[in-house]
């Protein structure tokens, strides 16, 4: 017998420079408010525009109280019979750097608290899950840990499973990304013709995904996956990598092509991915062109949460039946484009969501309205 489960969403939260929660976020992208910000301390005389949460104490810890209040907040009374799949591009990181940059010797740092895993490590000493499973695929991370979510719950494997896509700011990928002469000093302005660059952030979402539909339930209805390999950090100029995945999470939810109302664009605001991603759409999308926008003007990139958080931000758009607008977007980079230029109040059925990743790694999830 085949089991083909549908996949829910039943809760979600997120924190990150836009916002404390996932009303703050979805406000701050509909109102295009500004929530980027110049720094001069990680890059020794260069002001780089990035992304800062607002917090008196480390993100991770309000991750933990985050997963206390989703506890309190939903049916789960415990997460003992919950899957943990994390969704991290930089792990732990940020405390290696710390204890490093404060002693300026290696000998105090928790190995255990560097890797992938360090995040399922931390939230372990709190809480105990049925099992655990970490993603580190650079940006696609946690848009992976969705996927892999929606294949063990449609499989009934899983009833239960938890998503956190998360990462926070440290040096090592503020100077990496420097390095490769993508940064902005200003926040970005993906798909214009005068863009400069990307913004690095940080922030986390958290998401549950059951096998079982609630009042405001929002399905996670395809999946699709393409791996181009054409560079080892840009992508395909055509775009046919995330053209490839758009069209296998089109298959995998069984839509047509014109059901698709939104796409949340990876639209990172660097050339490469902007040029990439908008030959794909325009190539794919031929009758009816669905509104676009990239959201990353107000979040910033946030790595490898950027999939979860762009999760939520679409679970916002399909409840409220709003499609948010590209923030500084003056002169379009390429014609033919439906881009979403004012917040607009529509009917959205089906929205799909993009994340692309160095060395051509590619995911699209495309969420729904439940029947």
């Amino acid at each position: 017998m085949t089991i083909n489960n549908k996949v829910y969403i039943n809760y979600f939260d997120s924190v990150s420079c836009a916002g404390n929660d996932s009303l703050e976020l979805f406000q701050s992208v509909c109102e295009q408010k500004d929530t980027i910000f110049t720094d001069t301390s990680y890059i020794k005389e260069k002001v780089v525009a990035i992304g800062k949460v607002s917090k008196d104490e480390n993100l991770q810890n309000i991750l933990l109280k985050r997963c206390e209040k989703l506890l309190e907040e939903t049916k789960l009374v415990d997460f003992s019979k919950t899957l943990l799949i994390v969704g991290s591009s930089v792990g732990g990181m940020d405390e290696t750097e710390r204890l490093f940059f404060q002693n300026a010797n290696y000998k105090k740092i928790n190995y255990k608290k560097h890797p992938v895993d360090a995040i399922a490590y931390h939230l372990k000493e709190k809480f105990s899950f049925y099992d655990d499973v970490s993603f580190s695929t650079a940006c696609t991370s946690s848009a992976n840990a969705l996927g892999y979510a929606k294949e063990v719950i449609s499989k009934g494997i899983y009833e239960n499973v938890l998503v956190i896509g998360i990462d926070t700011l440290s040096y090592t990928t503020v100077c990496g990304f420097s390095a490769l002469s993508v940064l902005s000093s200003k926040p970005c302005t993906p798909f214009d013709k005068n863009r400069d660059g990307m913004n690095v952030s940080e922030g986390f979402a958290i998401l549950l995904l059951q096998n079982k539909k609630e009042e405001n339930s929002i399905e996670l209805c395809g999946v699709g996956y393409s791996s181009d390999a054409h560079h080892m950090t840009q992508p395909h100029p055509e775009g046919l990598g995330a053209k490839s995945a758009m069209q296998n999470a089109i298959y995998d939810a069984k839509l047509n092509i014109n059901d698709i109302s939104y796409i949340n664009a990876h639209g990172t605001g660097t050339y490469a991915n902007d040029f990439s991603e908008l030959n794909a759409i325009n190539s794919l999308f031929i009758d009816k062109k669905p509104k676009v926008s990239s959201t990353k003007s107000i979040t910033g990139h946030t790595l490898g949460a950027a999939g979860a958080i762009e999760a939520v931000i679409c679970c916002m758009i399909l409840q409220n039946q709003i499609i948010p607008p590209n923030k500084g977007l003056v002169e379009p980079e390429i014609d033919g484009i439906n881009y979403s230029m004012e917040i607009s109040k529509e009917r959205v059925n089906y929205a799909i969501s993009n994340s692309f990743a160095f060395g051509g790694n590619n995911t699209s999830l495309i969420f729904g309205i439940t029947k």
